[in-house]
């Protein structure tokens, strides 16, 4: 008997394609980071309380009269004048990171990450908001002349006097952290 060739009904596969056939790779992940990552992560806790506290009202104040400062400076041509750049820039970053700030305090996420010394960073954090504040509010109330550009006087003063109002705000909340960061040193 002859013998028949069967014929081979397997298509013919390009080089391309037998390298995108792949080896599956596993990797595992410590069980002890996977638990306490999970574990972490599951439920968003939301401190509605904060709000009611002293620290809590001082930063509500510090988002929107923060916001004040450099709205008020954003509608004129501060750009031309390089005094009201370095304001916006203390406005604008410490309002961004006050808002963070407030993000982390309302849902807790500070009790999340242990690893982070809270207390110290909120006392460099208000410490340098203050510091950094008030040379803005003096270098503000000291460029606004009616002189330098009348048509936006009134928005370069308004903004001065919140950028005081600001910083006495940074420095009540500068006063808490340092309370705060004392009595924890202390135990």
């Amino acid at each position: 008997m002859e013998h028949q060739q069967q014929p081979n009904h397997e298509p013919h596969r390009h080089p391309a394609q037998e390298r995108s056939r792949s080896h599956t790779v596993t990797t595992t992940a410590s069980s002890s980071f996977t638990a306490n990552w999970s574990s972490a992560s599951s439920t968003l806790a939301y401190d509605r309380e904060f709000l009611r506290t002293l620290p809590g009202i001082l930063m509500v104040a510090e988002i929107v009269l923060g916001l004040l400062v450099w709205t008020l400076i954003a509608g004129t041509e501060y750009f031309l004048y390089p005094v009201f750049g370095w304001v916006m820039f203390v406005a604008v970053f410490y309002w961004v990171l006050t808002l963070f700030f407030l993000i982390i305090y309302m849902t807790m996420t500070y009790t999340r990450i242990p690893q982070v010394p809270w207390t110290t960073v909120g006392l460099c954090f208000n410490g340098s908001a203050f510091l950094l504040y008030f040379i803005a509010a003096i270098v503000d109330a000291c460029a606004v002349t009616k002189e330098l550009d009348s048509h936006n006087y009134n928005s370069w003063a308004a903004s001065s006097f919140f950028a005081f109002v600001v910083t006495s705000c940074y420095g009540g909340n500068a006063y808490f952290s340092f309370v705060s960061w004392r009595s924890r040193n202390l135990q």
